[in-house]
């Protein structure tokens, strides 16, 4: 499977030049088997009021996801957008497969207060899974990577590739580098990566990177083959190795 990240820094507040970069990138990657955008890829993170600048229940961000999926024939992980829905304001991201069906839709769950995101964003309740290609996938958003027992919650429903969009800043590189490489490891997955501000990666079930780049603007593709999971698995299989009398 061909998974490419398209990295970029978008401008704040510049939804249309926004969504202009996002297609011209998802075109130059369209021999992908799927592209990865990352957090807040159409307003920037983030710009203030969210309110004058969210997608209403998402109509414009599917309408693009599904049109660009279906034209490249190609699966789009749509990084996320800022969202209003019944009333509320989410981070979300919406995924489309090939044909240009929405498959999936998932809200950021763990909320950066350091950033005050819990002052305008409302919490996701659940986890996503969905298969593209056969593939089981799943998805979380930038600071849900710092909590393993969520991660662990999607690699138990089946996922065999987490995606994982971000606004991850550089000044706290080294913890980020480390966590992609733990999920992967712990929970024996596939990690996409991909950071607004540069360094995505793509990381195998034994913490490997297969791809990173730089800190500009970039496609970055690598392939995964997925019998090295099972390979993985194969040796030694930790989620069922699992003791869970220590939990009773």
């Amino acid at each position: 499977m061909k998974i490419s990240i398209a990295q970029f820094k978008s401008k704040l507040g510049a939804v249309d030049e926004n969504f202009s970069t996002a297609a011209r990138l998802i075109e130059a990657a369209q021999n992908s088997d799927a592209i990865l955008l990352p957090e807040l890829w159409s307003t920037g993170y983030y710009p203030t009021p969210v309110e004058k600048f969210a997608d209403k229940d998402g109509e414009r961000t599917k309408k693009f996801l599904c049109a660009a999926a279906e034209k490249f024939s190609v699966n789009i992980i749509g990084g996320s957008v800022i969202v209003t829905s019944g009333g509320k304001i989410f981070n979300r991201c919406l995924v489309a497969n090939r044909r240009g069906e929405i498959v999936a839709s998932y809200d950021k769950t763990h909320l950066f207060s350091f950033a005050k995101e819990n002052d305008v964003f409302c919490a996701g309740e659940k986890i996503s899974t969905f298969e593209l290609d056969g593939v089981e996938c799943g998805a979380a958003i930038c600071y849900d990577l710092r909590f393993p027992e969520f991660i662990r919650k999607i690699a138990l429903a089946g996922a065999e590739i987490i995606f994982i969009p971000a606004a991850w800043s550089l000044k706290r590189l080294t913890p980020r580098q480390i966590l992609t490489k733990a999920r992967a490891i712990e929970n024996q997955i596939f990690v996409v990566f991909a950071n607004s501000s540069g360094k995505s990666e793509i990381i195998n079930p034994r913490g490997e990177i297969l791809a990173e780049s730089e800190r500009g603007e970039e496609i970055l593709t690598a392939e995964i083959n997925l019998r090295e999971r099972a390979e993985v698995i194969g040796a030694m299989n930790l989620l069922a190795d699992r003791n869970l009398s220590v939990d009773n």
